[in-house]
């Protein structure tokens, strides 16, 4: 918002997580007329003067009380994220990035088939509830192999704290208790040796790379999330090779996406190694820390471009 100001630009934040709680939405049509009004702790917003509109983490219905009966609440929120669903896809103007397109990019599947035909590495990967097929996957992956989820979710203890779901090792053992595929499917992928685990941010046709030697931390070996905070200062820019660059923004365009955070894995002999592309990725730490990528410029400077692109004016 401070980097659409500083250029000019107005922006107007909606906390989808108050609707309906907190915010008013008006959406009216008739034959010779239409209007969606947002108001928000008593400012309006007309909704046709919005010429750009970014949206990431929306959690609609957030605040309708716990309290509610559970299909009530379950039938509130879904009302409730289709109202602001349909309000978002009827703005008239650019999508940074459109939600179709997004949940498009979504499916891993996808990815590691377009990426592959546009020409980069990705490693050896098997999404199975077969045990016999990941036994016989293991011998394909001479230095191991990992497994992670396709989706994004925690389970909790009986104490309710938050177990995240990482990339883990596979082991021997686990080659032998593999019943539980035929209630969950999962992903298997050869390890990859690492050299540095790379994160590009793409913005439009901007590209910001930065590296950590996730390595050297133990506990980060598969998977650098597990130190995060440790590692957080220790990112460092870092140049792709030029092809690799094209070949990224390659893929985003084929996905019809504006952005993209991308997870590389560099490996001891120098290849590149694509592992996956998130339409909606975590950015702000490359922001706030080394290396300070302006990646909050760069969206500003889209945004408002395509803002007067489209309308003529900001």
């Amino acid at each position: 918002m401070a980097a659409i100001a500083n250029r000019g630009g107005k922006a107007f934040r909606f906390d989808t997580d108050r609707f309906p709680t907190q915010v008013y939405l008006d959406v009216y049509y008739s034959q010779g007329e239409e209007r969606q009004i947002l108001t928000i702790d008593e400012q309006q917003l007309d909704l046709s003067s919005v010429s750009s509109v970014w949206y990431r983490r929306i959690a609609t219905g957030g605040r309708i009380p716990q309290t509610m009966e559970s299909q009530m609440r379950n039938a509130a929120v879904g009302e409730s994220r289709a109202t602001i669903a349909g309000m978002i896809a009827s703005i008239r103007g650019f999508h940074f990035d459109r939600l179709s397109h997004i949940r498009l990019a979504d499916n891993k599947q996808l990815q590691l088939q377009v990426t592959r035909e546009i020409g980069l590495d990705i490693p050896r990967t098997l999404i199975t509830n077969n045990p016999l097929a990941v036994q016989e996957f293991a011998h394909e992956c001479q230095e191991g192999m990992i497994t992670k989820m396709l989706s994004a979710f925690a389970i909790y203890n009986e104490k309710g704290e938050e177990q995240v779901v990482f990339t883990n090792p596979v082991t021997a053992d686990d080659l032998e208790h593999l019943d539980g595929l035929r209630f969950c499917p999962m992903t298997f992928q050869e390890k990859v040796p690492k050299q540095l685990e790379l994160r590009t941010i793409i913005v439009g046709k901007r590209v910001f790379t930065a590296a950590v030697d996730s390595q050297r931390s133990q506990l980060a070996k598969h998977d650098w999330r597990k130190q995060g905070l440790a590692l957080i200062n220790s990112w460092e820019e870092y140049n792709l090779p030029p092809d690799v660059e094209k070949k990224l923004l390659e893929l985003l365009a084929y996905f019809g996406l504006n952005y993209g955070a991308i997870d590389i894995i560099l490996t001891p002999d120098g290849r590149h190694v694509f592992l996956e592309v998130n339409p909606v990725g975590e950015f702000f730490w490359l922001e706030c820390c080394p290396p300070h990528f302006p990646i909050s410029e760069a969206i500003a400077d889209l945004l408002l471009a395509q803002s007067v692109s489209n309308s003529g004016d900001k």
